[in-house]
């Protein structure tokens, strides 16, 4: 059962990422601070929501949250810090964007760089834990999804629709048929280890 906060004498703002595991397309991250009797039976780690169920609560989210924001960074940009630290600065741009500054920030994971004049907690597994951490994953996955599914368009070839960027057999086989987008991470392996010939 997910907890409303982790000090209730706080303004707790929950972060979280969606598209780190991915080959393609930018990582979103969003920031959400819920009112403390915030409560929603159905809220929980986005990855164990249907996509009928996550785009079902995102407009219950947005009306119901003190403030929210979502920020993304793009394929050049990961390649450019990595994966992980992209996922943490892309945190900081949706706090830096929130209409109410919080107190306090709730991190998904175990890794973080401090923001600015605000303390965190790294919470593992956070989106199964508190309401507001879950809320930043539900946010940050329709979010993204909605925008690969718009990137599916210009590249069809990919099912970016279906797969939303992860590394899946179609995908890495469009790539193998295909070869890498302006919208692929170049620093991420594209291609299994399996999938090089003895030439390459």
């Amino acid at each position: 059962m997910l907890l409303p906060f982790f000090n209730e004498n706080e303004i707790e703002a929950g972060c979280d990422e969606a598209g780190r595991g991915c080959l393609a397309g930018p990582v979103f991250a969003a920031a959400v601070v819920l009112p403390k009797d915030f409560s929603n039976p159905l809220l929980n780690d986005s990855k164990q929501l249907t996509d009928k169920q996550r785009f079902a609560l995102r407009p219950i989210i947005e009306k119901e949250a003190l403030a929210w924001a979502v920020a993304s960074l793009s394929p050049s940009e990961i390649d450019q810090l990595n994966i992980l630290w992209a996922s943490v600065e892309g945190m900081h741009r949706a706090v830096g964007k929130l209409k109410t500054t919080p107190t306090s920030l709730l991190i998904d994971g175990n890794r973080f760089k401090p923001y600015p004049g605000i303390p965190h907690h790294c919470m593992v597994k956070g989106d199964g834990r508190f309401f507001s951490i879950a809320a930043a994953s539900v946010l940050a996955k329709t979010y993204r999804d909605e925008h690969m599914g718009i990137l599916s368009k210009k590249y069809p070839q990919y099912g970016w629709e279906r797969n939303m960027g992860y590394p899946t057999k179609e995908h890495r086989a469009a790539i193998r048929q295909f070869g890498a987008t302006p919208e692929h991470r170049q620093s991420f392996r594209l291609l299994a280890a399996s999938e090089f010939s003895e030439e390459e």
